[in-house]
């Protein structure tokens, strides 16, 4: 019966990860969260097949279920994202931001446009020496008005992300809006490209590091708030 149970038990594990690219492991320091955010942030239009995407319906109600549990001790979030839906985007951040729990951020590959949010909304956050970091205005696709309205709507979007960062990192905000701003570095585009060492020297990320350095902060914020 306990044979058949553990079967149960994993293969409940792998279709988690196969779904959801989430795992949670076991350790010294307790049970740890593993939640992956790749490719494009999907918001409320489906993309297409061929884009590996993650689903905000799916990862909200996650994290709720996260705080709200007795058996995990803290959540680890793995980026390797393009961007994608601003509110998707921002919905998510702000979840994790708001959670109580221990939770440690490790941007891999790269943490663009609205990954930058996602990036620093745990409580503490790190970067591979390799990772890159997008920063760059809002974009909309679609019909757009040409209108003074439409424009402010787009100033009052950067605004908010431009909050959201700088209150959940150590960016100035200056110096965020100009990285935003900036001409000359993207060959079609405004913007800005940060990688590791800048993006800790910066300020928008906390640590340069890697997955043992991710984990060991995480196990030490686990037993601190026990």
């Amino acid at each position: 019966m306990d044979l058949n149970k553990d079967a149960e038990n994993k293969e409940q594990e792998r279709e988690q990860i196969m779904q959801l690219g989430s795992d949670v492991t076991e350790g010294k320091a307790g049970k740890i969260y593993t939640l992956t955010i790749i490719g494009q942030v999907e918001g409320h239009q489906i993309l297409p097949d061929n884009c590996k995407t993650t689903k905000y319906e799916h990862v909200l109600p996650l994290l709720a279920g996260i705080e709200e549990s007795d058996d995990i001790d803290g959540l680890l979030l793995l980026l390797n994202t393009v961007g994608g839906d601003i509110e998707a985007g921002l919905a998510i951040a702000e979840m994790i931001a708001g959670m109580k729990k221990p939770t440690v951020s490790l941007v891999l590959g790269g943490g663009h446009s609205i990954g930058i949010p996602l990036a620093v909304c745990t409580k503490h956050s790190f970067i591979t020496p390799t990772a890159s970091m997008t920063v760059h205005p809002v974009r909309m696709t679609g019909l757009v008005v040409g209108a003074p309205q439409t424009f402010r709507y787009f100033e009052r979007i950067q605004e908010q992300i431009a909050d959201f960062v700088t209150t959940n990192s150590r960016v100035d905000r200056e110096k965020f809006l100009e990285l935003m701003m900036r001409t000359g570095e993207l060959a079609t585009d405004v913007g800005t490209i940060v990688y590791g060492k800048e993006a800790v020297r910066l300020g928008l990320i906390d640590e340069l590091g890697g997955l043992s350095d991710a984990l060991e902060c995480l196990h030490r914020m686990i037993r601190e708030s026990e």
